[in-house]
């Protein structure tokens, strides 16, 4: 016996019954087959623009292998202090970005959020501000940073605060939104005032998360961190740049390990801290 006849034992007598339900309604089943064929059509538009070749794509794999050879073994050749300090500076940079970033964005997601903010034109045009900075990739802000102030890694600390203000804003209110009101309508009944209600009822409840989200942004924009210096925002990226340029693919590779075991390092440190923190909370969230 089938599974359809299993669940639906008089399949032909409710479809008899119920046709329209049963097989869907016309409208509905042309509305499907238009997003199929306009996704289709889509799909081979974007593969004729931009000159998708199985050829190209072969050779270019072959070409891979061969740098993945030339990288073997990885070696900082006599630039080992070199990177080291470049590599510190790039975590620098995320670190001091990321900081500053949840600092200024912090009580912006109190006036994003809803269930704090009563005035709806302040909540939305901070809700908009938010929404037009997080629109902008770190490596745009990293290039308007590096015109406004320089080169160098002050650039690169700019622009990853900048971009990270957005993401921020965005993830905190939401935070502060989902937090339970029975603690903060508690404070109030007591008497307590508006803002009292946000220190002892919702901060309490929302910190747990926004210690998380910080540091795994940190980790995360470690690694922004070695794009952004490319274009001449400080830190490692600028030498891994070079290195590129004139085919040191040892040394290259010795950089790209360097970048991921020093995620790896960050991305252990900062889950043993959550937890001292604010211990299992965050498990919870």
């Amino acid at each position: 016996m089938t599974p359809s006849r299993d669940l639906f034992p008089d399949r032909a007598a409710i479809s008899a019954r119920h046709p329209s339900i049963m097989a869907g309604s016309r409208r509905e089943q042309v509305i499907g087959w238009a997003i199929m064929g306009l996704l289709v059509a889509l799909t081979i538009l974007a593969i004729t623009r931009l000159e998708f070749s199985f050829a190209r794509l072969g050779s270019g794999l072959v070409q891979l292998g061969t740098f993945l050879g030339l990288m073997i073994p990885p070696s900082p050749g006599t630039q080992l202090a070199t990177f080291s300090k470049a590599l510190a500076e790039t975590v620098a940079i995320a670190f001091l970005g990321t900081l500053l970033a949840a600092i200024i964005s912090f009580p912006i997601g109190f006036l994003a959020a809803r269930n704090v903010m009563t005035n709806r034109i302040v909540q939305f045009m901070t809700r908009r501000f938010s929404d037009s900075i997080r629109g902008v990739d770190t490596l745009i802000w990293a290039l308007i940073w590096i015109n406004v102030v320089g080169l160098g890694p002050f650039a690169g600390v700019l622009a990853i605060m900048t971009s990270d203000i957005g993401s921020f804003s965005k993830l905190y209110s939401e935070a502060i939104e989902s937090v339970d009101r029975k603690p903060s309508e508690g404070v109030i009944s007591t008497g307590g005032s508006s803002l009292h209600a946000v220190r002892f009822g919702i901060i309490p409840a929302v910190l747990p998360v926004l210690i998380s989200q910080t540091l795994y942004y940190f980790e995360s924009n470690t690694r922004s961190a070695t794009i952004i210096g490319i274009v001449g925002a400080g830190g490692i990226g600028l030498h891994l740049a070079e290195m590129i340029r004139t085919f040191e693919w040892d040394r290259v590779a010795f950089i790209i390990l360097m970048v991921l075991a020093t995620v790896a390092l960050i991305d252990f440190v900062s889950s043993r801290l959550r937890l001292a923190l604010v211990g299992q909370r965050v498990t919870s969230v």
